[in-house]
């Protein structure tokens, strides 16, 4: 009885290490390394490894290596910083020890077979940490951890190499502004396109009051932190200025609160400058709900009862767009309206007369105060089209050229540049792994015709 159980004893210590439940028994991954990320916030690590040597399908099919997982543990700085010219780190300091527990150690992530790096985005800057990864198989294998090289330190970079070439064109256009401020503030002319659905504004109020009714001014359904609500106030302005100028009565529903209050400050400060503070009544100027549907019902309740000649639609509208067009159009009001948003601007462009369409919107403040500053923005923002629209072009030809002329050196880096440095985020120097790929793949084109350039000319013979 007392050797049984002395073999017993025996065998269970040649086991395999058993750490709650789950074998190692997997070959690790090599030459495990983690770098900070470059030209970011102190908030990413970058680990990469060799694959384990059982990283492949094994005689029978099977898969030893399900994926790899990756732990990671903060490591005191006198520690770190001792360690820094170390070769290795040793198991009971820095790195993860032999008994490591894998169930009470989380991974902060895992990747699947075959994947030989993985991004960390959850740490904190100036803190080093040490990594280890472990391979794991069916049924809760592992392998032993393998241990960073070193620890890591992910440091804050207060410029970002990668966007220069967005900080070299942000700064042509901002220069660009200021020239063109100035040389509006000194009496110069800075052309704008005539804008139709502007230039009727006019015409729709001086035909309000011909016929004697109102003009209705729907300022959009979002609040006064919208751009486009902001933009659509620009417009009020304007037309209550008008309004004034014609007597005519300006009626403006609003769905929020705070656009009521800033349109009755804006149209009392448009009948003031034209002479005709007393024309005003910040009653026309009223709010009727924040609800969608009900703000919808309300202005075509008003659309129908009072019947106004001329409609204006100036800001940020949803569903409700074709409904309030319609209701309108049924009652033989012109129309005019100005959206950014892209899925009401077919709405409105068929059923108004006259559509400010995006950018036009956006530019009727300056088209309609001729401002100094307003017009070099204007104007610093078509230069900004214009590199955008020449960057475009010129990326389309190279890559038209790579396709005809594939061996062309040339033209392949020139492409490359624009599209991952200029247009990408390589920042100002070429990347030199991808110019080493571009050149393995010129190579080979060139050894494919050099091999090619024999078969012709048997075949020619």
């Amino acid at each position: 009885m007392t050797r049984a159980l002395v073999l017993l004893l025996a065998l269970l210590v040649s086991l395999p290490s058993v750490t709650r439940g789950q074998v190692v028994t997997l070959a690790g991954p090599t030459d495990v390394f983690a770098e900070d990320v470059p030209d970011d916030i102190g908030g990413q690590v970058l680990v990469k490894w060799s694959l384990s040597s059982e990283d492949h399908l094994a005689a029978d099919g099977s898969r030893p290596i399900n994926g790899y997982a990756i732990y990671r543990k903060v490591v005191p700085s006198a520690l770190a910083l001792e360690s820094g010219a170390e070769a290795a780190a040793g198991p009971g300091e820095l790195g993860f020890a032999d008994d490591f527990d894998y169930e009470a150690n989380q991974p902060v992530g895992t990747v699947p077979y075959s994947v030989s790096q993985f991004l960390d985005e959850n740490v904190e800057p100036d803190v080093a940490y040490m990594y280890g990864i472990a391979a794991t198989g069916p049924g809760g294998t592992y392998s032993p951890v393998s241990s960073a090289a070193a620890p890591v330190i992910a440091k804050m970079e207060y410029i970002n190499q990668g966007k220069l070439w967005f900080f070299i064109i942000m700064m042509i256009i901002s220069i660009v502004i200021v020239y063109f401020v100035f040389y509006a503030k000194r009496g110069g002319k800075i052309k704008v396109r005539p804008i139709a659905g502007l230039e009727a504004v006019t015409e729709a109020v001086g035909r309000s009051t011909e016929m004697g009714k109102p003009v209705l001014f729907v300022p959009g359904i979002l609040d006064i932190n919208d751009i486009q609500t902001v933009a659509g106030i620009t417009v009020l302005s304007n037309v209550a200025r008008t309004a004034a100028q014609y007597d005519a009565e300006l009626k403006v529903p609003t769905a929020r609160s705070l656009v009521m209050t800033t349109a009755r400050e804006t149209v009392e400060a448009a009948y003031l400058g034209e002479g005709r503070p007393d024309a005003y009544n910040e009653d026309n100027i009223y709010y009727l709900t924040d609800e969608q549907f009900g703000y919808t019902a309300g202005v075509q309740g008003a659309m129908v009862r009072e019947k106004p000649a001329a409609c204006f639609y100036m800001g940020a509208f949803y569903a409700e767009s074709l409904i309030l067009a319609e209701t309108a159009n049924s009652i033989g009001a012109i129309q005019i309206a100005g959206t950014a948003m892209p899925s009401q601007l077919p709405f409105f462009v068929a059923a108004c007369d006259y559509t400010l369409i995006g950018e036009e919107f956006f530019a009727a403040s300056a088209y309609l105060s001729n401002d100094p500053e307003q017009l070099g923005s204007l104007k610093g923002q078509d230069l900004g089209k214009v590199i955008a629209a020449f960057l475009l072009i010129l990326g389309c030809l190279l890559a038209t050229l790579a396709t005809v002329v594939p061996a062309s050196k040339p033209i392949r880096v020139a492409e490359l540049y624009i599209k991952n440095n200029v247009l990408g985020e390589d920042g100002l120097v070429p990347n030199e792994l991808k110019i080493a790929v571009l050149d393995g793949e010129l190579n080979r084109l060139m050894e494919a015709d050099q091999d090619a350039q024999p078969a012709i000319q048997e075949g020619g013979n």
